[in-house]
Formats: structure tokens, C-alpha cells, sequence
């Protein structure tokens, strides 16, 4: 039981690592595509190509340039996520009342304040269903893990294909699908609690 907790706590921390770096690079680049018209194209082409590459894939093509460990994982788990969380931004900053935006200005609102005090707050609950999708996604993905030598419940399921050993290959599938289905519902709360404040 104590291996199986600390695994849990690396499948934790290489998702919440990732999570916290495709946040640092996808919030500022769904922000670019939404405010300018000339890149959103090249942006979210780049982010559907990368909905469409598989996670292995690109645990084995960062391989030759960051090596097996906790690293490469990190960034490939961070590569996985990055698509869904800048299409939200995007769609969610986009997707502001013109007419919020006009009486924000109306008020005489510098850029900055306009920014900060009505579009992210109006966006935030679609960014958020995005986040909600690179989450469970990281969680589940981060089984993978295993085979760069991150550690996390991978090793627990693969040890239980090894040996055959049907409770723990279940048990261990069974406690990444509760984290991830316990990430999303937080994340969904959140999201209705974003919805209602805004």
C-alpha cells in the first residue's frame, strides 16, 4: 500500500509539473491568437496538429533529446496539453460581449483594466473547459511515463502485465481513473463558480 501511495504521488506531481508548464506557454498564446487576427491561424493550426499526435509518440520523439526520466515526461505531458488549454483562451476570449467590451470602455477603462477586470473574467469559465481537457488528459497520459522511467501508476499497471496480476494492473487503472474523474469535477466546480461570479 505505502509503494502504491507513493507512486500516486509521482503520477501527481508529473501531471501537476506538466499542467503548470503548458499553462505558462498556453494562456499567453491563446491570448496572442485571440488579439491578433494575423497569427490565430498559424497558433491554432499549431494546436490542432498537436491534438492529433499521440502521447507516445511524443514521449519516443523527445527521447534522443532530453533522455528517460522525469524530464522528457514533463515536457510531453506538457506538449499534450497545450492544444486544448490555448483553443480555449482563444474561443473563450474571443467569445466576450462586444457589448461588455464597450461599456467597460464607456467607464474609461485604460487597456489594462479592460483586460484584467471584464474579458478575463468573462473568459475564464471556457479556458477553464479547456484546462478540464488537458487535466484529464495529463492524468491519464502520464501512465506512460513508465516507459521513459518517470515512474508514477504506469509502473503499477505494467507490473501487473508482467505478472499477471489482474487486482493490481486493475487496482492501478482504477486510481488513475479517480484522479482524473476527481480533477475534472473539481475543475468543473470551479468552472460553475467562475460562471456565476462573472
Amino acid at each position: 500500500m505505502a509503494e502504491l501511495g507513493g507512486h500516486v504521488l509521482q503520477h501527481l506531481g508529473l501531471a501537476a509539473s506538466a499542467l503548470a508548464l503548458a499553462l505558462v506557454v498556453a494562456v499567453p498564446l491563446g491570448i496572442l491568437a485571440a488579439n491578433r487576427a494575423a497569427l490565430r491561424g498559424g497558433v491554432l493550426g499549431l494546436a490542432s496538429v498537436g491534438r492529433t499526435l499521440p502521447s507516445l509518440a511524443i514521449l519516443m520523439l523527445l527521447l534522443p533529446l532530453l533522455g528517460v526520466g522525469v524530464a522528457p515526461a514533463v515536457v510531453a505531458l506538457a506538449l499534450l496539453a497545450i492544444p486544448p488549454i490555448v483553443i480555449n483562451v482563444d474561443v473563450g476570449i474571443r467569445g466576450v460581449a462586444p457589448a461588455a467590451l464597450e461599456a467597460a470602455t464607456a467607464m474609461g477603462m485604460t487597456g489594462a483594466q479592460r483586460f484584467f477586470r471584464v474579458i478575463v473574467p468573462l473568459a475564464i469559465p471556457v479556458s477553464l473547459s479547456g484546462v478540464r481537457t488537458a487535466t484529464t488528459e495529463t492524468i491519464a497520459s502520464a501512465t506512460l511515463a513508465t516507459f521513459i522511467g518517470a515512474g508514477g501508476l504506469g509502473d503499477e499497471i505494467v507490473r501487473g502485465l508482467q505478472t499477471d496480476n489482474s487486482p493490481l494492473l486493475f487496482g492501478a487503472a482504477a486510481v488513475v481513473a479517480a484522479l482524473a474523474l476527481g480533477a475534472d469535477l473539481l475543475l468543473a466546480a470551479s468552472g460553475r463558480l467562475a460562471a456565476r461570479e462573472a
